[in-house]
């Protein structure tokens, strides 16, 4: 064989087997995904009230308003209620300006002239013993708050709750894979991938309102914390192959 021929030979040799990896079909996987739902009572509540006072002055505005919120945070160490559970979530002070004159198009504008002022001062409480809610709301009413800011239902332990939904959804996607190679007629040869993702589904908080609708409500306002759902999700890829 002529040396030149044997050379291009000897060349076509890796481009052939480089053209039968390229073409190499890929692995057939399948996808199951599932969701595991828990529900669980939830064991915290967390009770948001306010007070909002006016004042020509701000020293007089301050003045009342902590005036009742001392007596509030005073009912809730009556409760047993540990300084720690206890939060400033809120503290604002507004300006009341007095309405402007109605003047010419063509004048000057009049710098704003302060009136009064607003204060609203509010505090949230984490309440550990779920039968002193209404108490505590109620306590809050008869200090002399008078707005409730909302109510919250959680869990102290959340992520206990997660794992439990989680290992449910997982034992839902093994038996939907199992299902699904039995019906199609293919073996799963191994794991691949695992996703994992999920939320918590809390009950409808309690809207914001004044403490003397509730007042108007009865002396304890009905409270039922209801249920958290806890879901997770589990997508599984398996490597498959037909069953011989």
């Amino acid at each position: 064989m002529p040396f030149i021929a044997f050379l291009m030979v000897v060349l076509a040799m890796p481009m052939a087997a480089w053209g039968a990896d390229s073409t190499k079909p890929e692995t057939p996987t399948l996808m199951v995904a599932a969701t595991g739902s828990l529900p669980v009572a939830p064991d915290t509540a967390f009770v948001t009230v306010g007070m909002e006072t006016a004042g020509k002055s701000l020293a007089e505005a301050e003045r009342q308003n902590s005036a009742v919120m001392q007596k509030v945070m005073g009912r809730f160490r009556e409760l047993k209620i540990d300084k720690e559970r206890i939060q400033t979530s809120s503290f604002t002070v507004t300006p009341q300006y007095k309405l402007p004159p109605k003047r010419p198009s063509d004048a000057l504008p009049s710098p704003p002239e302060i009136i009064g002022y607003r204060i609203s001062n509010s505090v949230t409480v984490e309440v550990r013993d779920l039968e002193k809610v209404a108490t505590v709301i109620e306590e809050a009413l008869t200090a002399g708050s008078n707005h409730f800011q909302g109510l919250q239902w959680a869990l102290r332990d959340e992520q206990q709750a997660r794992l439990n939904a989680l290992k449910i959804a997982a034992a839902k996607a093994r038996e939907k894979a199992t299902a699904l190679s039995e019906a199609l007629n293919v073996k799963l040869v191994r794991l691949v991938t695992v996703n994992e993702g999920g939320h918590v589904i809390r009950p409808v908080p309690y809207a914001a309102r004044p403490m003397s609708a509730m007042e108007m409500a009865g002396a304890e306002p009905p409270i039922s914390s209801g249920e958290i759902k806890v879901e997770a999700t589990v997508t599984l890829i398996y490597e498959i192959k037909g069953d011989q």
